[in-house]
């Protein structure tokens, strides 16, 4: 049989590639890194006081962690497509982490100078990134698994990726306990939280994501 009469029979009922393949195995992976943080988070520090949710202080940290999230996955789903471009999905996570840095910036400028260092360290500037890290460890192995059945060829920046959109859902379920207030510790201490998931589904990537 000539090569190009195999490759016509073998297309016969292949039919058309399917479509979102990346969102359908990133999905699960959210729900399962985002319903873990939110319960652990929950049953290991309780709910911030209910009188909070009547100010900005946990939308502003819900709208932070919620819209990294859905960039973080984005720049997942597409380093996890062969020769798929990351240009703007990395320069949407970018953006949005400088924004929240310079909403916090203008906080801290707005108040007063011996006030400063109080709002950028908080009560739990020691813990905050390690819990964010905790309640997305879950999250981390789900999206590892959901990288890993797709084709990324860059192992290290694909876990990296998943680092921070395990770590993103880690921080939304972290805001509901929380009782800092400070954009400006959100944007320092909850980043770092995520950016150290980032760095362990890096360390992991070229391990767990090599074909």
């Amino acid at each position: 049989m000539k090569t190009d009469s195999l490759i016509d029979w073998l297309a016969q009922s292949a039919g058309p590639a399917p479509r979102a393949v990346a969102a359908r195995r990133l999905s699960p992976a959210a729900v399962a890194g985002l319903g873990f943080s939110i319960a652990a988070a929950l049953a290991g520090f309780g709910l911030i006081p209910a009188a909070m949710f009547g100010t900005m202080v946990p939308w502003m940290k819900l709208a932070y962690a919620g819209a990294l999230a859905l960039a973080a996955g984005w720049l997942t789903a597409r380093l996890c497509r062969p020769a798929a471009s990351c240009r703007r999905a990395s320069a949407m996570t970018l953006v949005i982490v400088a924004a929240m840095g310079g909403v916090g910036l203008v906080s801290l400028a707005a108040l007063p100078a011996d006030a400063r260092t109080g709002a950028l360290l908080g009560q739990s500037w020691l813990s905050c990134p390690w819990r964010v890290l905790v309640l997305s460890l879950p999250g981390l192995a789900a999206a590892l698994w959901a990288a890993r059945g797709l084709a990324p060829t860059n192992p290290r920046a694909a876990g990296f990726a998943a680092g921070l959109f395990a770590g993103s859902m880690g921080a939304v379920g972290y805001s509901l306990a929380c009782p800092e207030a400070s954009p400006a510790f959100v944007a320092v201490w909850y980043s770092l939280g995520i950016a150290l998931t980032g760095a362990v589904g890096a360390v992991l990537g070229p391990r767990v994501l090599r074909w």
